[in-house]
């Protein structure tokens, strides 16, 4: 699995005009199941967004996650995260899960979110969605299983 996490201090993502996630400061996270991901990948992916030291301490230095500052989490399916780009101009998504193991596992993903974080709210798989953000900092990281 990949994610591209961005902290933000909001962010919302929206299907046909209505906003179906939103959150204050906290993290935005882009994720992708790739073909041979499994519930365990899933598994250890949320366990690294939540626990991944983004957020200043006291002295300014990145030594926080989210959940450690109770902030918001917002998870967004995003397949062509998992594309193949090292040749051509058009990109490949060959190393992408089909359709159907794509939506398990976000569903995977979605209910441990739910029963391990207070501040969780998703994007739509298979949607044409709108993503609305501002990174703080900048600060974008990618993680893979």
């Amino acid at each position: 699995m990949i994610t591209v996490i961005q902290r933000v201090t909001r962010a919302s993502v929206s299907v046909d005009n209505n906003v179906v996630g939103r959150i204050d400061a906290g993290i935005m996270a882009l994720l992708a199941v790739e073909k041979n991901d499994t519930e365990k990948e899933a598994q250890r992916l949320l366990e690294r967004i939540l626990n991944y030291r983004i957020f200043a301490d006291a002295e300014g230095r990145m030594n926080l996650s989210v959940r450690d500052i109770n902030a918001g989490l917002l998870l967004i399916p995003q397949f062509t995260l998992a594309a193949d780009t090292q040749s051509g101009n058009r990109p490949s998504f060959t190393p992408a899960a089909p359709p159907e193991r794509g939506l398990a596992l976000f569903n995977t993903v979605q209910q441990l979110a739910l029963a391990s974080f207070p501040s969780v709210q998703f994007g739509r798989f298979g949607a044409d969605m709108q993503v609305s953000l501002v990174n703080d900092g900048p600060v974008t990281f990618i993680l893979k299983t």
